[in-house]
């Protein structure tokens, strides 16, 4: 055989192996460390971009410690609360006195809505700005919607996050 097809002939040149490795570690790293997609709607208002916010995320340093972990959207009591996205009702009723709805997203996020009175049912498929009930009294002294986005059991995320951001037009003096 030829010394110069045989493997052996050249012990250095070898296909590395780190090249895939690396490529797939960066992409699993983007993909765990950006965002969802950006096809939610704002649930208090239906738009892909939010309304008004009154309180802001704040992830707690430990998910045992306090936090806000959800963003309070302006939103009048007794007014329609739509679904973020297409998704399964997960959850309607109470939780530690508060009404609730959650809803199970095709991309793994799960979002949460109080105090609102659900008018949907636990298992019902729903679409993208459809009403899924209406907005209940404060009940913990914060007005408007408090929209929650969970991507893991006790992983929050700011639902923000899941919105586009806003267009900003200046206008000339």
């Amino acid at each position: 055989m030829n010394q110069f097809l045989s493997p052996s002939a050249f012990p250095a040149c070898r296909r590395p192996t780190f090249l895939p490795t690396t490529f797939l570690t960066l992409l699993s790293l983007l993909i765990l460390c950006c965002p969802p997609g950006t096809a939610y709607v704002d649930p208090a208002s239906g738009k892909p971009s939010p309304a008004r916010v009154l309180r802001g995320f704040d992830a707690p340093e430990q998910k045992w410690s306090p936090g806000h972990r959800g963003v309070d959207m302006a939103l009048s009591v007794g007014s329609p609360v739509v679904a973020a996205e297409d998704g399964e009702v997960a959850f309607v009723g109470t939780v530690a006195g508060k009404p609730v709805v959650s809803i199970a997203h095709a991309d793994g996020v799960r979002t949460t809505y109080q105090p609102v009175h659900g008018s949907v049912k636990q298992g019902q498929e729903v679409r993208e700005g459809q009403v899924i009930g209406r907005l209940g009294n404060p009940v913990d002294g914060y007005p408007g919607l408090h929209w929650g986005a969970l991507i893991a059991k006790d992983t929050y995320i700011d639902p923000l996050t899941l919105l586009d951001m806003p267009v900003i037009r200046l206008k000339p003096l």
